[in-house]
């Protein structure tokens, strides 16, 4: 069982100075977003050189001040280099959701500029640690194809084994969880609406199993709901999802000010001074 480093610290305490105090903490897996995910992850991109565009959708009467514009929906598109690869923050936009929570971050590639279709899409909600999405960014810019398999399932599970995790005893190929089973990652069939370019994905029945992908996810209670999920399609390459997982179960502590309500008690952490 973890337990604070400083229990005499209170977790949200208040300073006579205001603004809330930061803390390193961990595990990572356990730490949420800090409610900064969009700033975490649009700043790695801004300084890969990606570009932002921002699509905002409403309705507008005229005369009307525009600080009573109704804005209907809204998202921020980030666009790499090459315009392979690109970044959809859609929260605000109405988004769809994976298991109960809303998806934040959508990622997808696609192998040339002439198809109009992405190759394959990741999802991520929020409380995903942004260091994690950050890396899965970093190693998809780094790629020259991005959608091309370089290895198989087994890097993804050497990158969570790596730092402790452990190997399902019924799937030891096909899943782990860290040692407070309260994280897991397991390679299964794709949830529905994650876009991928896998035909068996249009054509599979429905007594049939679809094409496998990795997912992952942090469910603090048996039971309760979870804190974050991330879904890949079947065609993600298994060194990106390694770079993502081997980010999420890192052992070193990250900067937090907002900590998740259902993980607090969870996790260590110190002042950060």
């Amino acid at each position: 069982m973890e337990a604070p480093l400083y229990p005499d610290f209170p977790l949200d305490p208040s300073t006579p100075l205001g603004g809330q105090p930061a803390f390193w903490v961990g595990p990572r897996y356990l730490a949420g977003d800090d409610g900064r995910l969009y700033d975490a992850v649009a700043d790695t991109l801004a300084g890969l050189g990606w570009t932002s565009l921002t699509i905002v959708r409403g309705r507008h009467e005229p005369d009307e001040a525009p600080e009573d514009r109704q804005v209907l929906r809204s998202t921020v598109l980030h666009i790499s280099p090459d315009v392979l690869r690109w970044a959809q923050w859609s929260l605000a936009d109405e988004p769809f959701h994976l298991g109960d929570l809303p998806i934040a971050w959508q990622i997808s590639a696609r192998a040339e500029t002439s198809s109009p279709l992405a190759q394959w899409s990741a999802s991520f909600t929020p409380d995903v640690p942004g260091e994690a999405v950050a890396d899965f960014l970093v190693a998809l810019d780094a790629r020259d194809q991005p959608v091309m398999p370089y290895a198989g399932p087994e890097l993804v599970l050497d990158a969570v084994t790596a730092h402790g995790w452990l190997r399902d005893i019924d799937q030891p190929h096909a899943a782990a969880t860290d040692p407070t089973f309260t994280s897991h990652i397991s390679l299964g069939e794709v949830p529905p609406l994650i876009q991928d370019a896998d035909p068996r994905a249009l054509t599979t029945e429905a007594d049939e199993a679809g094409p496998a992908g990795w997912q992952a996810w942090a469910e603090p209670a048996l039971g309760a709901p979870c804190l974050w999920a991330a879904s890949f399609g079947a065609s993600v390459p298994h060194d990106l999802v390694a770079a993502f997982v081997a980010s999420l179960s890192s052992t070193a502590p990250v900067l937090r000010r907002v900590l998740p309500e259902a993980t607090r008690e969870r996790l260590l952490r110190a002042p950060a001074i």
